[in-house]
């Protein structure tokens, strides 16, 4: 296929299941856990039934308590043979993805794959080619594309609210301890044992920033990619950035910058920021609450709902409701992680950029002095950190372009 061409996805194919629908959950520990709560409030609302885990190690009864009998097995194969389940929710390590889509693809089963999808443009592609090929929907987890934030948003911006776009800025300033990186084999490694893992601040914890930022611009296909510059540092022993920003330059011409960190001095919330000719509108995509400002007016301020993505792929086979995030809304969002791949390896910064200090809970983490002011500059100015005159990203070392 293609490489800068994105395939829509094939109709699904067969009967629509019955409510509730059998699902197997891949992946129920770490993040998993907030796919299992999901799980078992839909389940109490008769959309949806737990048929099994996929685990290496068996959730006890404390964990499956109010689900009922529930299959479980470390293969997700046969466990998907004898529950016969309609549904599969993959939260694995970001490695094994692929497999595990087409595995379930190739059953006729349906996906929810968590964000990111796939560790390499490649994977991803196989992913997106293998569901198209089986006929089977997948949603991808990029929650925050649930939000009615971003239709009221694009809404706005059609209607000229902000006046013409001059670019979009993403920030995200997040912290993350020392023993983040130590909760499994795979975090914050760009490798592990050969293979793709691309675990860095951008490709992963802050994914939806780069998504969402994005999905706003309106070109959320690989093909909607002409370039992407990168800068990645890092601060933690790791291999991966947890320092980070890049700069999408799109087939229209259009800016996206998004800039983050995983060693912010005060942690804050994410959020998009669309420049305008006459005003800006600022989404807080965790919040899905929307802040327009422009000239004449004064500011408005409204929080949106959201749909659940995992109810939408129930929605989406019981009664064709639109699919949210099928693949093909992920292509953009895959270049940029492709390109971070392609990229040299972060640069470690230099001592004295970074500081130790402790969690709320007394965990020891890293921080970087100035780095929130940067992130918020970043999404600004549309600038990179070096272009910032960030005094460690100075070094042209750091400065990775790619094409789309």
């Amino acid at each position: 296929m293609s490489d800068s061409v994105d395939t829509p996805a094939a109709a699904v194919r067969g009967p629509s299941p019955r409510l509730p629908v059998p699902l197997v959950l891949a992946g129920a520990r770490g993040h998993g856990r907030r796919h299992l709560a999901n799980i078992r409030r839909l389940q109490a609302k008769g959309l949806v039934r737990l048929a099994g885990v996929c685990e290496l190690q068996p959730l006890d009864e404390r964990e499956l308590d109010g689900f009922g009998p529930v299959a479980q097995s470390a293969d997700l194969a046969a466990l998907l043979e004898d529950t016969g389940a309609a549904v599969a929710v993959v939260c694995t390590p970001i490695a094994t993805h692929t497999e595990l889509a087409l595995t379930a693809a190739r059953r006729g089963v349906h996906l929810l794959l968590e964000k990111p999808p796939a560790p390499s443009w490649a994977q991803f592609r196989r992913i997106a080619d293998g569901v198209a090929a089986a006929g089977v929907a997948c949603q991808i987890g990029f929650q925050s594309l649930g939000s009615a934030a971003l239709p009221a948003i694009r809404r706005l911006l059609a209607d000229g609210a902000i006046g013409e776009v001059t670019g979009i800025g993403a920030a995200g300033a997040w912290a993350r301890d020392e023993a983040y990186y130590r909760r499994a084999p795979w975090a914050g490694r760009r490798r592990l044992d050969g293979a793709d893992v691309t675990d860095g601040a951008l490709t992963n914890p802050l994914a939806h920033a780069v998504a969402t930022a994005l999905a706003l611009d309106g070109g959320t296909g690989g093909g909607d990619v002409a370039a992407v510059e990168t800068e990645l540092f890092r601060a933690n022993d790791i291999e991966a950035d947890d320092t980070s920003c890049v700069r999408i330059t799109t087939t229209r011409g259009s800016t996206v910058v998004v800039a983050a960190t995983l060693c912010a001095q005060a942690p804050g919330e994410p959020y998009v920021l669309v420049h305008g000719s006459r005003g800006r509108i600022t989404l807080w995509y965790k919040q899905d609450r929307v802040l327009l400002q422009r000239a004449g007016h004064g500011p408005g301020e409204v929080v949106h709902g959201r749909t659940d993505l995992l109810e939408n792929l129930v929605a989406h086979l019981t009664r064709r409701a639109p699919l949210l995030v099928p693949p093909e809304a992920a292509g953009a969002f895959m270049k940029v992680a492709e390109a971070v791949r392609r990229a040299p390896d972060p640069l470690a910064l230099p001592e004295g950029a970074w500081r130790p200090a402790t969690g709320e809970d007394g965990t020891p983490r890293r921080v970087v002095p100035g780095i929130d002011a940067a992130v918020e500059a970043a999404a600004e100015h549309l600038r990179l950190y070096s272009e910032l005159g960030v005094s460690w990203a100075l070094t042209g070392r750091a400065r990775s372009a790619t094409g789309g």
